[in-house]
């Protein structure tokens, strides 16, 4: 008998080469997440793809196959090497090892824990964004896994969920962090990632103010120094919409294993909020979370636009937080052809799409990488919304979000779609890897 076609078909070597790089890739780059260290394992996949690929139904099935693959692999390897500090919550997803997140415990609630061997190990108070948290360390000899389905059990109407690690991949560097000279007047804007290696040329002009919310203090990471570059800098002499602009980097990582916590994350959001920022980048992905969620609606009742991407697990992947929370401005990303990534998440949540690949961006050191992933997408649209929204404003954020609307080119179906969401924006801005010598 004779095979079908499509187990007859022989892949270009390129696209082999792409695929096997995916699976085996040690630190997957791109936005993401780790919910666990996942993160679109093809954003380290760069730019080798043929133009045109055979067998679109096959493709996008193996290509979501070698992500899938590439994440849970990775979340494997976070749990495997650092067993001291992450385990792994119902799902598989790398979380804080012994700690349960408590949102709002009554008084009686937390005796009843307290009773049940847990301790109250931290507390986390953001009036500003609704957000009352208590951080309970499980039993000695006790599964985090276990320990939240004891505390459910206790308290049956109570809110307990896992501290879940939300990660970007790619290189980090060892670099201090610090200040540039003064920005640009009246526009401030967030940044949920690693610290930034302030020194870089591109930066420059760029007033940053970091700050740490993970164990250990803050570490400047290469994905951090590129998505500012790409918010505020001027990459390759190319400017942002906030070239200039203050931004306020909340590094919710440091140079521990369990860094990117939900619990580090609304503690950073609850900072730039109190800092009257308009608008907050977050180029992280991960699983549902309650803390996460309510910190996501404190921010939007309170008028701050949080621009997320998407993330890079593909077409037909669950939806990604804080991406697909209501109220989040959901960023996709696309090539130099105006082509949506095949890696790029989609869904009614999609808000824009902007540059996402084959493009250069800022990396420590003073040089630039050649970027791919949602991730870098994000901060492009996040540079246009700062720049109408200095500061908080519920209505004057409708009014930028319908504005960017209607400039926005419109590459799918007519009007807003599951692929580009309202179009794409700020494709100027890209800038080509030549252009700078970028290193791949």
């Amino acid at each position: 008998m004779k095979k079908p076609p499509w187990q007859r078909r022989r892949w270009p070597a390129s696209l082999a080469s792409a695929l096997a790089a995916a699976l085996a890739v040690a630190s997957p780059a791109g936005a993401q997440l780790l919910g666990g260290r996942l993160g679109g394992a093809l954003g380290g996949v760069t730019d080798a793809l043929p133009e045109r690929l055979p067998g679109p139904r096959d493709l996008t099935q193996t290509l979501e196959a070698a992500t899938g693959e590439a994440r849970r692999l990775a979340a494997q390897r976070l749990i495997r090497q650092h067993p001291e500090a992450v385990e792994a919550d119902d799902h598989g997803a790398p979380v804080v090892r012994g700690e349960v997140l408590a949102l709002s415990p009554s008084p009686d609630a937390l005796a009843a824990a307290q009773r049940a061997g847990f301790a109250v190990r931290g507390r986390i108070s953001a009036p500003e964004l609704g957000v009352d948290s208590v951080t309970l360390a499980a039993p000695a000899g006790v599964s985090v896994r276990e320990a939240v389905r004891r505390l459910r059990a206790l308290d049956p109407k109570g809110q307990y969920d896992f501290d879940h690690l939300y990660q970007p991949s790619g290189g980090t560097a060892e670099r201090g962090a610090g200040l540039v000279a003064p920005g640009r007047a009246g526009i401030r804007v967030g940044l949920v990632d690693g610290s930034v290696a302030a020194d870089h040329p591109a930066l420059h002009g760029v007033r940053l103010t970091q700050r740490a919310f993970a164990p250990g203090g803050a570490k400047v990471t290469a994905h951090a120094t590129a998505v500012a570059s790409l918010l505020a800098g001027s990459p390759g002499g190319v400017p942002r919409a906030a070239s200039g602009a203050e931004v306020l980097v909340a590094d919710v990582y440091g140079p521990g294993p369990a860094g990117g916590s939900a619990a580090a994350i609304a503690q950073g959001l609850a900072w730039l909020t109190q800092s009257r920022v308009g608008v907050v980048n977050i180029s992280l992905v991960g699983p549902p979370n309650l803390l996460l969620g309510a910190a996501v609606r404190g921010l939007a009742a309170r008028g701050v636009l949080l621009v997320a991407a998407v993330g890079n697990d593909g077409p037909a992947a669950p939806p990604l937080y804080p991406a697909a929370y209501p109220g989040v401005v959901a960023v996709t990303g696309v090539d130099a052809r105006r082509r949506v990534l095949p890696e790029a998440g989609r869904g009614a949540y999609v808000a824009f799409a902007a540059p996402g690949a084959q493009m250069a961006a800022a990396a420590p050191g003073g040089g630039y990488s050649t970027v791919r992933g949602t991730s870098f997408a994000a901060p492009i649209v996040a540079a246009e919304l700062a720049a109408e929204l200095p500061s908080a404003d519920p209505a004057a954020a409708a009014t930028s979000l319908r504005r960017l609307a209607a400039q926005a080119q419109d590459l799918g179906a007519p009007g807003r779609d599951p692929v580009f969401g309202f179009g794409l924006v700020g494709f100027d801005r890209r800038v080509d890897p030549a252009r700078v010598a970028a290193r791949p």
